[in-house]
């Protein structure tokens, strides 16, 4: 592997938004999650759980609902009184709309996915009609007296119920009268509280309404006769969501004290056809408020303000016992945050609304391997810079020289020149950027920092030449055939040759950037692409997938190299495509050119192509190196794949120089102590 020095970085303070909803679309196998900041991000449940598309927050969209409708469309509601639909290809909001209902608290589709439901702060519900291009008002429901929390479908789309401060109602849906009236047991632990807020509810097809509340307790109700028929106390705080499997028979609720239930329909006796609902499992796979919970017809999926999102597979509908039925804990975006300035050895850091760069410490100490070095220069906060306006960002980017920053928002790119004093710093904002450059979804520079490439939401990609405090517009790269599918990798080759660039779904397309063509597209594969890079001298395009697939094409061969061909034979090691988390990023050693760095949030490996590749019987992680020529089992152990675990989580890992490598930690811990407290829990004995 060799000996590096390690840049160890902790002062990365990044939050991620917690979660406040989840919605699971069963066509597609696609779990759309969405964050306080009001981001949303879709999974692709398919394909090893990875995030293949975001949508960027805004400071007035608390989104409080989300929702799949027909032919695999997304809706979002929230306090500003908005319904959003986002497109799925472009990757940006396609339209905003007001339901003149005050704040939107909940939101449902029908069964068929045709019309949308949405209630409101005024406590009136909102039938809308979905067109192929937008939604229509359809009419009110009958005004209740407090705001809708919630609502469910009856599966036969004919009625609904609506969970609202001490009751529930159910309408019918032709009339859009109140037909029920539903009220709700004040009672908490023996003594009467204020107000009992029911959090969700779910109509089941035999006409069962099931509710969670403040109380802490889950309610079963006949709709027909308006009265409750069973309680369950599960909580000594409220229970906040509710999901409901396809089958309707188990459903899960979570709890503001971190902890999901499951609940199982089963029969009274062996022999019996009678069944009831039964409590079966409890999971503490999360420390705050479980704000979201999904049923995916093998999986509980859970996410709150702890930030986690948890997807934990039934052993029972599993039907292969493999790795897939391990628990997934994802805390951390599936893109990268951070950029980095080698030959200045910078950081720029991404937040939602500022930028922050920094100069690493240096030491002039020394050491034996594992020693760590005390720093004879402190890193320095060199820059602070705030966007103006609610949006988010989307990307960010410092330039290898680091002279340039580039980052974007929903609505404009902004790029500046730093120029730099001894310890100050000037930055100019470079005015007058084109109208055609309204967004990008991926930035980055040449290696010689004197080309800027911008990726678009509209699938066209930007060539500018950076100029002294100005720049240059040299060409645009048009979507093929027509798509407008939105390119969200980029990546660059050393020499400035050549560009490669990925969609969501489409293959990788290569652009030649001297004669501003089209050079080839790489074959498409099954699963969607997570990191790419170019290595210098061979032009050899490197490729990750979210399968953990690792390809290696020859750019100006236009065709998979040996090796790849050879590992594609072979097979990677089983230890390998086990890992649950996506390679984010690939770079190359400069005066190695056999070996491939790569990592993901919980290893560092360099491949080193050279060396035979593992087969299963192979030990993978850490093997021992040869001590000396004679020791022949070390060496007819060694192999291509060098990992270290030692960086965790690991954001990023990039080389400075030849001996030095710089990675980004943010500990788990670090986050927790940032959120809110969690409820106090009184502990036997204590």
């Amino acid at each position: 592997m060799g000996e590096f020095k390690v840049h160890r970085v902790r002062f990365f303070n990044y939050v991620p938004p917690g979660i406040r909803c989840v919605a699971y679309n069963n066509q597609s196998n696609r779990l759309a999650v969405s964050r306080t900041d009001g981001t949303v991000e879709i999974y692709n449940l398919s394909a090893n759980y990875f995030q293949e598309k975001f949508f960027p927050g805004h400071e007035s969209r608390a989104t409080e609902a989300l929702c799949w409708a027909e032919g695999q469309r997304l809706f979002s509601a929230g306090l500003n009184g908005e319904i959003l639909e986002y497109d799925l290809q472009a990757l940006n909001v396609k339209y905003a709309l007001d339901a003149f209902g005050g704040p939107i608290w909940s939101m449902t589709a029908s069964p068929s996915g045709s019309q949308l439901l949405v209630g409101c702060e005024d406590g009136s519900v909102k039938l809308f009609q979905i067109t192929p291009d937008n939604i229509h008002f359809e009419r009110n429901f009958d005004r209740q007296k407090s705001r809708i929390l919630s609502l469910s479908w009856h599966p036969s789309a004919t009625h609904i119920a609506a969970g609202s401060i001490d009751y529930i109602s159910v309408f019918d849906v032709k009339s859009g009268s109140t037909v029920r009236k539903m009220i709700v047991d004040r009672q908490y632990m023996g003594v009467s509280k204020r107000k009992c807020i029911v959090w969700g509810v779910a109509f089941l097809s035999d006409g069962t309404v099931i509710s969670v509340d403040s109380a802490g307790k889950v309610q079963f109700w006949d709709s027909a006769t308006g009265t409750l028929v069973k309680s369950h106390l599960i909580s000594n705080a409220d229970v906040q969501s509710i999901a409901v499997a396809d089958q309707e028979d188990s459903f899960v609720v979570g709890t503001a004290e971190g902890t999901i239930f499951h609940f199982q329909l089963v029969s009274v006796t062996s022999n019996s056809s009678e069944k009831q609902w039964v409590r079966t499992k409890p999971f503490q796979h999360h420390t705050h408020d479980v704000r979201a919970v999904a049923h995916s017809p093998t999986a509980l999926i859970s996410g709150g303000t702890d930030t986690h999102l948890v997807i934990r597979p039934l052993m029972e509908k599993v039907e292969v016992k493999n790795y897939d039925a391990a628990l997934r804990k994802i805390t951390f975006p599936h893109r990268c945050l951070i950029s980095c300035s080698k030959k200045k050895q910078l950081l720029l850091f991404q937040f939602a609304h500022h930028l922050e760069l920094w100069r690493l410490g240096s030491t002039v100490a020394t050491g034996k391997n594992g020693d760590t070095l005390p720093l004879s220069k402190n890193a320095d906060h060199l820059l602070h810079l705030k966007t103006k306006g609610p949006e988010n960002i989307i990307c960010s980017c410092i330039s290898p020289c680091g002279s340039w920053i580039a980052y974007s928002t929903v609505s404009r790119v902004f790029l500046y020149r730093l120029n730099y004093e001894h310890d100050n710093i000037n930055l100019k904002r470079v005015s007058k950027m084109p109208a055609f450059l309204r967004s990008a979804l991926q930035i980055m520079f040449s290696e010689d920092s004197k080309k800027l490439f911008v990726a678009s939401n509209q699938g066209s990609l930007h060539i500018f030449q950076l100029l002294e405090g100005s720049f240059k517009h040299l060409h645009t790269f048009q979507p093929q055939s027509g798509t407008v599918e939105a390119m969200c990798l980029l990546a660059v080759s050393p020499d400035g040759n050549w560009l490669a660039a990925s969609g969501t779904s489409a293959g990788v397309h290569v652009y030649n950037v001297k004669h501003l063509k089209l050079h080839c597209t790489v074959p498409a594969y099954n699963f969607p692409v997570t990191a790419l890079a170019i290595a210098p001298i061979t032009n050899n395009l490197v490729i990750a997938h979210s399968d953990q697939q690792v390809f290696e094409y020859s750019i100006p061969e236009k065709q998979y190299t040996e090796w790849s061909r050879n590992i594609q034979k072979q097979g990677f090691h089983h230890l390998w495509l086990q890992r649950d988390t996506p390679i984010t990023h690939i770079s190359f050693h400069p005066k190695r050119p056999m070996h491939i760095l790569l990592h993901d949030a919980y290893m560092f490996c360099i491949i080193d192509k050279s060396l035979p590749l593992p087969n299963d019987k192979t030990l993978l992680y850490n093997p021992l190196p040869p001590t000396n020529e004679s020791d022949v089992f070390r060496r007819r152990t060694a192999h291509a794949f060098k990992i270290s675990k030692i960086y965790k989580p690991l954001l990023f890992m990039d080389l400075l120089d030849e001996r030095t490598l710089v990675a980004v930690e943010r500990p788990l811990d670090d986050i927790i102590a940032q959120l809110p407290p969690p409820i106090k829990k009184k502990k036997f004995g204590t």
